[in-house]
């Protein structure tokens, strides 16, 4: 099933590009940066996959764990052409969030890693934008009587683990970095969404442009319900971090059942008692 409209979403990403970065791509850049400083290890050969690829790929080579990095951008047919156990690391940045086949990504990396390689990824999840997307759909009701998709499905930090696991990643991990980002208004949030050429790219999107009559409605709404003392309006920003290994007999491997030499109720210090 197609839910996005990856060509798209290539097509808005390339014209937006500056001669610079973005913050956002800055920022993230330097929390992938920090990430990586917590791994104890080096990488010859990196895979960056990112809507700016190159500083991205620059910030990593600044670390010193990683010695070379291949910079590209995501790819609108989903298919990365890459060769088996070619990289030693992979990083996706700000992508699988608007992916129609996120399993078959995460597979298609984990097998371009070598045994023990590192994947390091991030994606807007979770409760991103979840203001937006009730001012749409409350203004969408009030001024149509109905709804279509202009703020995009959010993957749930929990389904992230098990599809971590999905495709064979060993010791997955996922967690979720928030971040409360306030602006003037709703107008200047829906303004920096289309300059960071994140704006929507639904593939069953309304083709009707927005009129002035729905936008104020919008607008409204968002500041009825989700501004502050000050006037000024709050956006919720998710994103889910994954971490995961490709499969080597050196990692730890979870004991069998049974297997335990000691009683949790010993370390607990307390009575065990058979239900």
């Amino acid at each position: 099933m197609r839910v996005f409209d990856r060509a798209l979403a290539e097509t808005r990403r390339r014209r937006k590009r500056g001669a610079e970065p973005n913050v956002l791509t800055r920022t993230i850049g330097e929390e992938l940066a920090e990430r990586l400083s917590f791994i104890s290890r080096s990488f010859e050969r990196a895979l960056v996959i990112a809507a700016e690829p190159e500083p991205i790929a620059a910030r990593l080579l600044e670390t010193g764990q990683v010695k070379d990095a291949v910079a590209v951008e995501p790819p609108a047919a989903e298919d990365l052409d890459l060769a088996p156990e070619g990289f030693d690391a992979v990083f996706s940045v700000l992508d699988l969030q608007s992916a129609n086949d996120v399993p078959g990504l995460l597979i298609q990396m984990r097998r371009a890693l070598k045994p023990d390689g590192l994947f390091l990824a991030c994606l807007f999840a979770g409760d991103t934008l979840s203001e937006l997307r009730q001012s749409w759909l409350a203004a969408e009701m009030l001024m149509a009587g109905g709804v279509s998709p202009r703020v995009a499905p959010m993957i749930d930090v929990r389904e992230l683990g098990g599809l971590l696991q999905r495709a064979g990643f060993a010791l997955p991990v996922a967690d979720l970095d928030r971040t409360t980002v306030r602006y003037a208004d709703a107008v200047a949030l829906i303004h920096e969404i289309r300059e960071l050429g994140l704006s929507n790219v639904m593939a069953d999107r309304s083709r009707t442009p927005v009129t002035r009559g729905l936008l104020g409605a919008a607008v409204n709404a968002y500041h009825s319900n989700f501004a502050d003392a000050d006037g000024r309006i709050r956006a919720t920003l998710d994103i889910a971090w994954l971490t995961g290994w490709s499969p080597h007999e050196s990692q730890q491997q979870p004991l069998k059942p049974g297997s335990a030499k000691a009683r949790l109720s010993d370390a607990l210090k307390v009575k065990e008692e058979k239900l």
